[in-house]
């Protein structure tokens, strides 16, 4: 904090102070402008793929979970959600309660996003491999017995 009416010299500290900081910061940062460069180097291009493979690997456990359990969805081919149909007709905030009761496991309840995400359920793809593998298996168990 640089008092306005501070001044050395004749000149208004603040005044050279902010102007200072409106040239420095008048944009993206400078580490941010390497970051997004490094994203179309080679090897920010195969860091990037990994990334997209492993999110799409988690996304398949998940279907595959799904397809098997007989339960409609959509997504998670080209994006990491999964949108699937609550399974025994359950209000998306009554499968919030059930998955997180007695699976331990948190979605996102489809009417956060508004009137058509009622019966709707969001599962994510972005976590790691072992836990949603975990939460899969958990949902299979408690799923079946709706």
């Amino acid at each position: 904090m640089i008092p306005r009416e501070l001044e050395r010299d004749g000149h208004n500290i603040y005044s050279l102070w902010y102007r200072r900081q409106a040239t420095k910061f008048n944009g993206v940062s400078y580490p941010v402008q390497c970051a997004a460069a490094a994203v179309f180097s080679a090897e920010g291009q195969r860091q990037i793929k990994d990334n997209l493979n492993y999110y799409k690997e988690n996304a398949s456990i998940i279907s595959s979970a799904l397809d098997e359990l007989g339960i409609y969805y959509t997504g998670g081919k080209n994006s990491p959600y999964i949108w699937l149909k609550c399974p025994g007709n359950m209000g998306s905030w009554e499968f919030f309660d059930y998955l997180l009761n007695n699976a331990a496991v948190v979605g996102t309840p489809g009417e956060g996003f508004g009137e058509n995400g009622k019966g709707f359920f969001r599962l994510t793809s972005f976590g790691d491999r072992a836990k949603t593998a975990e939460a899969v298996e958990r949902i299979k168990t408690i799923v079946k017995n709706l």
